[in-house]
């Protein structure tokens, strides 16, 4: 019997994957209702194909079934345009596992361009997003935007213009971002309070800060670890921060190559990190209140090494920088750590930071910069044993849509 049932199993799965079907939505008058009927429609392992051309949309979009593809001509030949949107929402709503949005462009969403929520192997390729008016801090705040989601693919996505980040994800794992351009948004891309992230040959420039690896308290999943960042050119991140007032980005100093906040295991090398004013490396701690008695504020077993360090530090934008940089000769060192060395009794933090010389400010507490001692030192760290993360690896079916 358990055989019949499972051979039945079976023949049930082949069958539906034979019906899948392409359902194709055109261009043209009634987009909206015609665009989210398909998507209504649509049954695991099917093809939603969008033609070539501009969808006007008044509305935002929902996705909620399974194994479902979303397919445009290309991301300047088809796009989803929201400039009409009457709610403040996101563009495109993913609640379900196994999706896959590619090949289209979003424009002028009044909220996250696309969302995918509670995901597993979510997959965004070759799309774009963006605003089209240029940093405005009532753009929407992501572009890319997939949270508390698991076996996350981003493969060569453009987004132009989010008051907040660009690429982000937030508390989710196993992350793979790569090939990727991030430019004009505060953060290009941002790694949030997550596990397992890879992090590679992307470009991050004209943003007000090129890429963030943080972890913030108080949220579902804490304690983010395990990220590498390599191969990305970080360059010429130059955007005033236009963030909305009260956003963690909006302390992001303007001209901010990568930081790290408050953070674990975190190996940042083999990147060009150049012309960018404040700092080519942050290491920083958490500084706002927070009352969660788990949370750890340093940044942590950090490694910096072997990137190509141009132009960095030369008119530093946050408090003291221009002081720190008169003190160094005219520009800040490439890599600046805040010092802070334990929390709550906690071990002391380890990192070793071999792209010198390096500026530590060797602060007793997170934020207590009336108290810095700062110190321009060679390297820190440099005989530390801090192992690299293992390279992520995701299902089968997404590593083939990535080679």
């Amino acid at each position: 019997m358990i055989r019949l049932m499972a051979a039945a199993a079976a023949i049930a799965l082949l069958a539906g994957t034979a019906e899948a079907k392409t359902i194709s939505v055109a261009a043209g008058p009634d987009a909206q209702e015609r665009l989210q009927t398909a998507l209504l429609d649509a049954k695991p392992g099917d093809l939603v194909q969008l033609g070539a051309g501009r969808f006007e949309l008044t509305d935002g979009l929902s996705l909620d079934v399974d194994n479902v593809t979303v397919k445009g001509a290309g991301p300047d030949a088809t796009v989803l345009s929201f400039k009409g949107q009457k709610g403040a929402g996101e563009g495109l709503l993913i609640t379900s596992d196994r999706v896959t949005v590619r090949d289209f462009g979003i424009e002028d969403t009044r909220g996250d361009g696309i969302k995918a929520k509670g995901a597993d192997e979510i997959s965004f390729v070759n799309v774009r997003v963006e605003w089209t008016g240029g940093p405005n801090e009532k753009n929407g705040a992501y572009g890319v935007y997939p949270v508390s989601s698991t076996n996350v693919l981003i493969d060569r996505v453009v987004v132009r213009g989010a008051s907040d980040a660009g690429i982000y994800v937030g508390q989710s794992k196993n992350i793979v971002v790569k090939r990727s351009r991030a430019e004009f948004n505060v953060a290009g891309i941002e790694i949030e309070n997550s596990y397992n992230a890879d992090v590679f040959d992307n470009v991050a420039t004209r943003n007000t800060g090129g890429i963030l690896v943080f972890d913030l308290p108080n949220l579902p999943q804490m304690g983010g670890h395990s990220t590498r960042v390599f191969r990305n050119k970080v360059v010429r991140n130059d955007t005033a921060n236009f963030a909305p007032k009260g956003n963690i980005v909006a302390s992001v100093p303007t001209g901010t190559g990568v930081m790290v906040m408050a953070n674990r295991n975190i190996h940042v090398f083999e990147n060009e990190i150049d012309g960018n004013q404040s700092a080519a490396v942050m290491l920083v701690s958490y500084v706002q209140k927070f009352d969660d008695k788990s949370y750890n504020p340093l940044p942590r077993d950090v490694v910096v090494r072997d990137n190509k360090l141009g132009k960095n530090g030369w008119d530093p934008k946050f408090d003291g920088g221009k002081l720190l940089a008169m003190l160094s000769g005219g520009s800040l060192p490439p890599v600046m750590w805040d010092g802070v060395a334990t929390w709550n009794g906690s071990a002391p933090a380890k990192v070793r930071l071999v792209d010198g010389p390096v500026m530590n400010l060797n602060l007793p507490a997170p934020g207590e910069l009336a108290k810095a001692k700062p110190k321009v030192e060679p390297a820190i760290g440099r005989d530390v044993a801090l192992p690299e993360p293992a390279p992520v690896v995701l299902p089968k079916r997404q590593a083939d849509l990535g080679a």
